[in-house]
């Protein structure tokens, strides 16, 4: 069984204080408590990232990383969210993540499938892509089940060797 999952969107504030690793700041402005792995060294480079490209470009909040909040637990599982705003093609690019403690309980699942829900009700996008690298099987195996196919692969400078899946909005 899927369980349910919100995305919570995060303030530009607070995505900056999660990258600069500020947790006491980061808790204060995040409409949800947040875990010690979201507000983590393994999290802190995404939300860096982040919080740079909204920085540049603030209506790409709406479309980045995200907490993933399972509602009935009231526990925040994971991150999970689009790259950022259609691309000029129509283009935009999944990305999620569970928390070490909450995996192969459906959270990346339920991620993904509201993630695709959001594509498909967004006017501009025609497309979706995920990059899996090649030792990532639960992965892999997640985003063939919700019909993607492997159009290529890509170099990555932090995960290295990516394959490309897309399916249409």
């Amino acid at each position: 069984m899927t369980p349910r999952v919100d995305l919570v969107a995060l303030d530009a504030a607070t995505l900056r204080a999660l990258g600069d690793g500020d947790v006491g700041l980061a808790q204060s402005g995040a409409p949800v408590p947040l875990t010690p792995w979201l507000t983590g060294e393994e999290s802190r480079g995404l939300w860096r990232l982040r919080a740079a490209q909204v920085a540049a470009d603030p209506p790409a909040e709406r479309w980045v990383t995200r907490v993933v909040w399972d509602p009935d637990r009231r526990l925040a599982v994971g991150r999970a969210g689009f790259h950022g705003p259609p691309d000029e093609s129509g283009m935009v690019e999944v990305g999620y993540a569970t928390d070490p403690a909450e995996r192969r309980r459906g959270y990346a699942r339920a991620a993904l499938r509201s993630l695709l829900a959001e594509g498909v009700a967004a006017p501009h996008v025609t497309t979706v892509r995920a990059s899996v690298g090649p030792w990532n099987r639960v992965s892999r195996d997640l985003v063939l089940a919700h019909g993607f196919v492997e159009v290529g692969e890509q170099t990555d400078e932090e995960d290295g060797l990516e394959l490309v899946y897309e399916r249409p909005a």
